[in-house]
């Protein structure tokens, strides 16, 4: 699709910049009695998720591990396919859970002279999902345990109750054992608004004199209803594109972690939807049919930005689109109506990558708008009808002449909803 434009730029003198998509190999919080995401794993799944994850340039993956169980060995066909391919891996501990420390140490240690593993500055990269309610004491003790087995590792977790820019200062103090810092963040905090780079700048600025990486969460989109679980929705409807512009432009992490390959049930998926994971009884109703695959086109364009530090040459002109199947005000006969469902848009999003200066027409129903664009990335939107059962139109054209054009293959209804779903359609065009 595109070109690189420049030779890789070296921020520091060890580590060139680095892509990781965060992989559920469960699932975090009460979400985890319902979906398993690598329990019916073989090696074969995890070798087609990271062929598809190279083929993009997402250099590896980083490991949600929730418990010293079926994962373990899961992660033994997770190295034998990552090593076959050359891709790298790293653990994120799910501190929500309660882990013995000398199980994670066993796990860190098990695969600590794989080729795949990933190293910063020579050590390996350990980080978390929360864990700052285990104390100082545990994590200090914890990398001393593995130094004893002369295994040295990066510690950057992703302590979440450290997102207000004024607690950054505190976060090195508090934790002196840390050496970097993973903002799992990706997403507005219940507002009507986009995200900012404040938590990003400050906690960036707080870990620089480190010795480890600001690993920077990118997420396109945030949704979820399952009882006992939460039922919410944030703001997400142009994130997948604005998220990255903040990565590229003005944030610049040394490592970019997707937030997620495959969390199914916070909607936030780029992989592909493995038919062989147990999602439950309530996630399928709104993941199902629900492909998020053309995302990640949009993902190689800006991993190619993010790694080469210049937006890359365009070499085929595409339109990614999304859309969500109901309005937001329609009643629905199950589920919950999520918390800040008012704020998303009811419209069609669409993407523009063009390789030269194009018209780009999105229509639905009886709205219509057509926007002329030159090169490069440029986002817009048609409003959802009022008129029932529709699907978008999106088409490219340049001189008078349609290049490509297509329907989206998700009807949008305004009666008739059975389950509350704010999880979008994503769909492309390309010539």
């Amino acid at each position: 699709m595109f070109l690189s434009l420049t030779c890789v730029a070296l921020v520091r003198v060890t580590n060139a910049q680095h892509v990781f998509a965060h992989f559920m190999d469960s699932l975090s919080g009460t979400l985890r009695l319902y979906a398993q995401n690598s329990y019916s794993y073989a090696e074969s799944d995890w070798t087609n998720d990271m062929t598809t994850a190279q083929n993009i340039g997402i250099d590896g993956f980083a490991l949600n591990v929730a418990a010293n169980d079926y994962e373990v060995d899961r992660i033994v066909d997770a190295y034998a396919a990552a090593e076959a391919l050359g891709f790298k891996l790293f653990y994120s501990f799910d501190m929500s859970y309660t882990w013995q420390q000398s199980d994670m140490v066993n796990i860190v240690a098990n695969h600590s002279s794989s080729p795949s593993t990933f190293l910063w500055n020579d050590s390996i990269l350990v980080s978390t999902y929360s864990g700052e309610s285990y104390g100082e004491d545990f994590w200090a003790s914890f990398k001393s345990a593995l130094q004893s087995q002369d295994i040295n590792i990066t510690f950057a977790p992703a302590f979440t109750t450290y997102r207000d820019p004024s607690d950054a200062a505190s976060l090195v103090s508090t934790f002196p054992s840390i050496d970097g810092f993973f903002n799992w963040w990706s997403w507005p905090a219940d507002v009507d608004a986009n995200l900012t780079t404040a938590t990003d700048l400050a906690y960036q600025a707080a870990v620089s004199s480190l010795s480890g990486p600001y690993i920077m969460s990118v997420s396109p989109w945030q949704f979820k209803n399952l009882d006992g679980a939460g039922d919410w929705v944030e703001y997400s409807d142009t994130l997948w594109n604005y998220r990255w512009q903040q990565a590229v432009n003005d944030v610049k992490p040394d490592i970019v972690e997707i937030a997620t390959w495959n969390d199914y049930g916070e909607s936030h998926y780029i992989g592909d939807i493995n038919p062989n994971v147990y999602l439950g009884t309530q996630a399928p109703l709104y993941v199902d049919g629900f492909t998020h695959a053309a995302w990640r086109d949009v993902a190689q364009y800006y991993i190619s930005w993010f790694k080469t530090g210049s937006a890359p040459t365009i070499t085929k002109d595409e339109v990614v689109f999304w859309y969500r199947a109901w309005p937001k005000a329609v009643n629905c006969s199950t589920g919950s109506l999520p918390c800040n469902a008012a704020y998303p848009e009811d419209a069609v999003f669409a993407l523009a990558m063009l390789k030269d200066t194009a018209t780009i027409t999105l229509a639905m129903g009886s709205n219509t708008v057509t926007f002329t664009v030159g090169v490069g990335v440029t986002m817009g939107s048609v409003p959802f009808p009022s008129e029932d059962s529709q699907v978008p139109y999106i088409a490219i054209s340049r001189d008078g002449t349609t290049v490509v054009d297509t329907h989206g293959s998700m009807y949008v209804n305004q009666s008739g909803c059975t389950y509350y779903n704010f999880n979008p359609f994503v769909g492309n065009i390309t010539e």
